[in-house]
């Protein structure tokens, strides 16, 4: 009965230091798993990674830069690339010009010539005058479609509406029935060389009364 006395109060004496080391190790272990989860805390960056990405938002700057003035070089390359052929395609239509203002001046010489010649004498029993005339007249004929296979082509705005781009007006008249602001009288054809007025008609133009 002795024995069992003092066990049940050796149990007593124990058992709050017990209870007090059971809780001390479940908070510990409370504490372990907080400490644990990576989830919960975000570790701060290194200076070493802040100065990586500093550089990084440096570089995708200086690389957007860049490509945009890659981008302007490449527009500015295609406008001159099609400026340079413009213009060596216009030289290529224009650069005769000179030659044909100067053919101008013979195309004129044989229009005068084959007006000037009577009509009434041009007959079989006048032979010279005659094959003269058709020399004249078969002359004229071929030049224009030498003017025409490269571009040239007469202006004769005889009743057009007066274009100060192609004609050329010496003076305003009233015309007995013609428009006012019209092509009353050609005095001397124009010519244009593919589409650009290489000389104004010299004309009259009609006006109100």
């Amino acid at each position: 009965m002795g024995d069992s006395k003092l066990s049940s109060l050796r149990l007593k004496r124990t058992s709050p230091r017990l209870l007090c080391t059971a809780t001390k190790q479940k908070n510990n272990g409370q504490n372990l798993e907080e400490d644990s989860n990576p989830g919960d805390q975000k570790p701060e960056p290194s200076s070493a990674e802040k100065t990586l990405i500093e550089e990084k938002v440096k570089l995708e700057e200086q690389l957007k830069e860049t490509m945009e003035k890659y981008k302007r070089a490449l527009a500015d390359t295609e406008n001159l690339r099609q400026r340079s052929q413009k213009m060596v395609d216009e030289a290529k239509l224009y650069g005769i010009q000179g030659f044909c203002k100067d053919l101008l001046e013979v195309a004129d010489i044989l229009e005068k010539a084959t007006e000037s010649v009577p009509q009434e004498e041009i007959k079989e029993e006048n032979p010279h005058l005659k094959n003269l005339y058709e020399g004249l007249v078969m002359t004229e004929v071929q030049i224009q479609k030498v003017f025409k296979k490269h571009g040239l082509l007469k202006l004769n705005p005889v009743g057009a509406r007066f274009d100060p781009y192609e004609h050329e007006a010496l003076f305003h008249t009233p015309v007995e029935g013609k428009e006012p602001g019209t092509v009353a009288l050609v005095t001397k054809v124009g010519y244009k060389l593919h589409g650009r007025t290489l000389r104004p008609a010299l004309v009259g133009v009609a006006k109100e009364a």
